[in-house]
Formats: C-alpha cells, sequence, structure tokens
C-alpha cells in the first residue's frame, strides 16, 4: 500500500463507523506559546477534550502532521523521525457502555484486518489500578482484549508482573501502574490537581522478534517492542486529594504514528523501510550512486529533513534565522551536509522532494503549494552551497597562513560558514593534517548550543501565553482592534500574527503605510466604545465556504474544518462590533474588559515588509 492509500483506508474505515474526519491542523499551532510546532494528535483537539464544543462533531478522526525538533542529532537511527503522521480519533462525550469496546475492537480491526498486521505479534498494556484513590484495574478493556484474541486463537493470558516475569508466562495482556498506563495532563493521579480529567489508557505493541528473550516485556527499553498506538480513557474526574469520580460523559483520545504501523506491517523495525520512503530512497540511491543499506545514516537524515522541510514550508515555515525558521533552514543544511557525504555536489531535494508530494496527493494544500515549496528549499540550497564553497577557500587560506587548524578554528568555520567540522576534517585529511585540539571544537560547540538553547527559551512566541481570565479578556479585545483597524484603514486589512499576554497585546496586520495619530486613535476609540456599549460575545457554527463568501473576518482560512466557529460581538441596539473567525478563548460581553481600563495603543511600526505591527494596553483609569 502507498502512504495515500493507508491513509485513505483509515479515513473510510472509520467514517463507515460514523466518524467524521477533520483536517489536520498546521504544524504551527495557534495560540500555543509553549511549543514552535505541534508535537502530537492530543495538542491540537486538548480544548475539546477538556469540554469546548467542536464544530464538526463529537466522533472524529483525522491524521495529524507532527514535528518534534528537540532530538534532531539523534536522525540517523531506525526510528527517529522529525517529521511524523499521527492517526487519531476522538469519540467526546461518549457514551461509557460502548465508548471503550468500539474504539478498541476497531482500531485493532483496521490494524490486523484491513493493514495485514499479524496479531500474532501483538501486545497490549492495560491499567492495573490504584487502590490509593480508589480505581479498580480497567476489567472492561481486559475483557475486550480477551475476547479479540481469543477470536484469532491466541490465549489471551493476563500478565499482572511483567516487570518480573516478561514473557515468561505466556503473558498477552499486560497490566502496568498509572506511570504506564494511566493518562492526564499532569501525569500520575497523585500529580492531577483538584478538577482535572484523566483516565486509565490501552497502549498496542508490535513484537519485531518472536524468539527474543524471554524476559523482554513490552514496557521494556530493549528495542523489541514497538508501540504502535494508545487508546486513552478520559474517563475520570478528581475531586479531592484521594478521590476521582467517574465522568458522565467521558471522552476518547487514539493516537497511533502512521509510519511506525506500518513498520509493524513489515515486520521490520526500520521505518525507512516502509511505504513512506521507498520512492525518495530510489531516488537517492541513484543521485548517489549508494546502497541505502551501506550508507543507513546519511540516507536517513536526507530521507527524514527533506520530508519535515517540506511540510514545515508548506505550513508556512521558511528557512531563516530566527525561531521555527530557523528549524527548516537547519534540516536543509544537515541533509545537505549528508549529501555531501554521499558525493552529492549539486542541489539535489527538489528531486527528492518531489517523490514524497507525490505520495502525499491527500494532503490538498501541499499540492497546491508543490512550487512554492521546490523554489523556497531550492533557494536555501544554493544559498548554502555557495556559504560552503566560501568557507572551503578560506580555511585553505587559514591553512596557508597558520599551517595548522586549531578545535576553536573549525568551530569558527562552522558558526561564521555553516561548514560541519566532517569537512573540515576531511581537507585537512587531504592535507594530511587535523584538527590540532578537538575538544576545543567540542567544547566551543557545548557552549553555543548552551547559549542558543537559553535564548530560545525567552523567544516570544506567537498566539496567546495562557489561558488567564486577564489573557482571554485581551484576546477579545484584539478582535474589537481589528475591526476598527479594517473600518478605518480599509478591508484590505487582516490579522498576520499576534501575541497577546496579561500584560498587553502584540497584533501584527497588513498594510503599507504608517497610522497617523488620528487613525490609532480612531482605533482607541472603536475599542472602547465596543466595551461601553456592552456588546455581547456569542458564538455559532457554519459551513467554512458560507462564512468566507458571507465576509466574515478571517486569517489562516486553510487551517480550520469545514465547519468553523465565528465569534460575533453585538450590542443591545443591534450594532455589530466584530464577526469573526476563531478558536477561541474570549469573554462573554465586551463590558468584562473596563475592569481592567482603558485601550490604548502605545506603539505603531512596521513588522516587516507590508505588516505593520501594533502594541497596546489597558491603562488604569485615574479616580
Amino acid at each position: 500500500m502507498t502512504p495515500d492509500q493507508i491513509r485513505v483506508s483509515y479515513s473510510e474505515f472509520m467514517t463507515k463507523r460514523g466518524a467524521r474526519e477533520i483536517p489536520s491542523a498546521s504544524l504551527v499551532p495557534e495560540n500555543d506559546p509553549s511549543t514552535l510546532f505541534t508535537g502530537s494528535g492530543m495538542q491540537p483537539m486538548v480544548p475539546y477534550l477538556l469540554g469546548e464544543t467542536h464544530p464538526s462533531g463529537t466522533d472524529l478522526i483525522n491524521i495529524q502532521k507532527c514535528c518534534r525538533t528537540g532530538d534532531i542529532e539523534e536522525v540517523g537511527d531506525n526510528s527517529h523521525l522529525t517529521f511524523f503522521e499521527m492517526i487519531g480519533r476522538w469519540d467526546l462525550r461518549a457514551n461509557p457502555a460502548t465508548f471503550k469496546k468500539n474504539q478498541i475492537e476497531w482500531i485493532f480491526e483496521w490494524q490486523v484486518d484491513v493493514l495485514g498486521i499479524n496479531p500474532e505479534n501483538l501486545y497490549v498494556t492495560v491499567f492495573k489500578g490504584d487502590p490509593e484513590v480508589g480505581i479498580g484495574r480497567d476489567e472492561e478493556s481486559i475483557g475486550i482484549w480477551e475476547e479479540l484474541f481469543k477470536k484469532r486463537n491466541i490465549d489471551p493470558k493476563i500478565e499482572d508482573d511483567g516487570e518480573r516475569y516478561g514473557l515468561s508466562r505466556g503473558g498477552r495482556i499486560f497490566l502496568y501502574d498509572a506511570a504506564e498506563n494511566w493518562w492526564s495532563r499532569a501525569g500520575k493521579p497523585e500529580n492531577m490537581p483538584v478538577g482535572e480529567l484523566g483516565g486509565p489508557d490501552s497502549e498496542m505493541f508490535f513484537d519485531f522478534e518472536p524468539d527474543g528473550n524471554l524476559m523482554d516485556h513490552p514496557a521494556s527499553d530493549t528495542g523489541r517492542f514497538l508501540e504502535i498506538g494508545n487508546n486513552v480513557f478520559m474517563s475520570h474526574q478528581k475531586t479531592s486529594e484521594r478521590s476521582f469520580v467517574p465522568l458522565e460523559k467521558p471522552n476518547i483520545d487514539y493516537g497511533g504514528g502512521l509510519e511506525r504501523i506500518c513498520a509493524a506491517v513489515n515486520s521490520d523495525r526500520d521505518v525507512y523501510n516502509t511505504p513512506f520512503f521507498d520512492a525518495p530512497k530510489r531516488v537517492l540511491s541513484d543521485l548517489s550512486g549508494k546502497n541505502y543499506e551501506e550508507y543507513l545514516s546519511p540516507f536517513r537524515i536526507i530521507l527524514d529533513h527533506c520530508r519535515a522541510a517540506t511540510f514545515l514550508v508548506s505550513d508556512g515555515v521558511h528557512p531563516g534565522n530566527q525561531d521555527a525558521s530557523y528549524i527548516t533552514r537547519r534540516l536543509i543544511r544537515r541533509a545537505m551536509r549528508a549529501a555531501m557525504g554521499l558525493g552529492i555536489k549539486e542541489p539535489f531535494m527538489n528531486k527528492i522532494i518531489t517523490a514524497f508530494l507525490d505520495d502525499s496527493k491527500s494532503y490538498k494544500k501541499l499540492q497546491s503549494q508543490r512550487k512554492l515549496i521546490l523554489d523556497s528549499i531550492l533557494q536555501e540550497e544554493t544559498k548554502f552551497q555557495k556559504l560552503l564553497i566560501s568557507g572551503e577557500r578560506e580555511i585553505l587560506k587559514h591553512i596557508e597562513r597558520q599551517k595548522s587548524v586549531s578545535g576553536i578554528d573549525a568551530f569558527n568555520f562552522y558558526q561564521t560558514y555553516g561548514f560541519p567540522k566532517e569537512l573540515t576534517e576531511e581537507i585537512l585529511k587531504e592535507r594530511n593534517m587535523q584538527i590540532d585540539d578537538i575538544e576545543g571544537f567540542e567544547s566551543s560547540f557545548n557552549e553555543h548550543s548552551k547559549k542558543s538553547a537559553t535564548a530560545a527559551a525567552g523567544k516570544f512566541k506567537g498566539g496567546l501565553a495562557d489561558a488567564s481570565e486577564k489573557t482571554t479578556a485581551f484576546h477579545t479585545a484584539a478582535h474589537l482592534m481589528l475591526a476598527g483597524l479594517r473600518e478605518i484603514l480599509g478591508d484590505h486589512v487582516h490579522q498576520k500574527g499576534s501575541n497577546i499576554t496579561a500584560e498587553r497585546i502584540r497584533f501584527d496586520f497588513n498594510h503599507d503605510m504608517k497610522m497617523t495619530d488620528e487613525q490609532k486613535r480612531f482605533v482607541e476609540d472603536y475599542v472602547n466604545n465596543g466595551i461601553l456599549a456592552r456588546a455581547e460575545v456569542t458564538v455559532f457554527e457554519m459551513k467554512k465556504d458560507e462564512a468566507y463568501s458571507e465576509g466574515v473576518e478571517g486569517s489562516f482560512w486553510e487551517k480550520y474544518p469545514d465547519i468553523v466557529k465565528v465569534y460575533l460581538m453585538k450590542d443591545q441596539a443591534g450594532k455589530v462590533w466584530s464577526k469573526e473567525l476563531c478558536g477561541g478563548p474570549h469573554v462573554k460581553n465586551c463590558s468584562f474588559l473596563s475592569r481592567y481600563g482603558t485601550f490604548k495603543i502605545n506603539k505603531e511600526q512596521s513588522s516587516s515588509a507590508g505588516v505593520r505591527r501594533v502594541k497596546a494596553v489597558f491603562m488604569e483609569k485615574v479616580e
């Protein structure tokens, strides 16, 4: 099966059972300053798991694009992926009598009967209970798994002490404590604050070594078992330090790595041997004249980084020097360095990326941006290639002058020209030389990494800084401000980004000219008058295309599902102050903002070409 066929098979299987498919959220999360990228299927769904109404219904599926960059340097082994896809299903406010049975049976059926995973290699884990908080073991999930394995003529033996006995007693259903099989945002039950939702989960593992060590078990870290799915049953709410109550309407959150699932289909733990990488791998082999099995690490780095850069650029993260853009640049340049080790000297990434695009036609946005993606990455390749040429020239000049290269010198070549240590070593080797003090390079590199991490931690990120009452109020004010900007500057004005904290509003919008003092006062008055008018904030759902055709204000339309939330701010006299597409949160009435004082624009300046930036605050009233 091709990647598109795998994606379609999941969609068709679940929609036939009543689920509604929603599009993947952007890799750049909206209103979440905690991370640069969407790193899990659950991340965009948390508000709905915690009670918000999803515009597309209660039984939802998707395939979420994910990107994790904390371990880029680890890419090169058989399992690390910077970009990956998570299949998901959410049953919101579900029927407690059927929600576990449906989820477990359906995902098992899809994996085994549709994809062809061998059930003999499947092992599952279930929550063993926590007597201290009054939650027993998950008997319902155990019973469902027992029946499923029995139907496949597999002995569903329960193992309640896997760490001690491993597989030696023939266990198939392994019971673990909360550290392994309980989910909440705070972790284990004892760490959850009062009011927090959580519940047991049931994970699915594939065994790649059926004849392996009998002391291995699913939760062991031997590499033998690979998790291919996690069914989270958000079924309890914490009411006191040691007390939980069942939810009348529980939730399901299921997530399974698509590439991992395909590795299980292949009975090969190397994710780069899945169909997701087949065509690009052949292209890379043709370009380099090298064999994957003999050059595992550089092949994997190139394949992973080309794929990740493709999806990042598609979601607007073009190569650059700041924050998320720097990640894209780093991926491209690291892929180029790996390609040099394969003897590839000319721009090559577009050929690899084209193969990925051809296998990802189910991502319509990706296809519509094909030229943009290829042009952006080619531009970065060409730029870096020139830097490498300059770097080599400078290294040769340095060698001629100094007759040696220290570790600090090598680091300076890396920092200034992006010139990798390995290439410096290669140039020196050709001249029967080596880096005099390799420890000097390592110490300089480590110090640089520490400074970069510290700086990144303090970077200014987009969206809402938190979900506090005050930040929520300021987000509502930002809607009024945008409406005021559009009224005084023109309908061409749309949001281009924002960062909202409990101290201030930072808001970017497209406009070519500096605002006059009169224009700024108009916007201030517009916001403050909307507050005085006590405009009520209501939300309703409508089809995205209808909202667009009716002139509902919105930015980043491609991020939203077919059914969208529209927030309306309207006073009792019937005046509409704002009507805008948004995901929330907001106050219920604009009068709530009056407790923070008077809206004031502190600064208006250029942000980038054709984009202006407003910084605004609420000034306390002077009595």
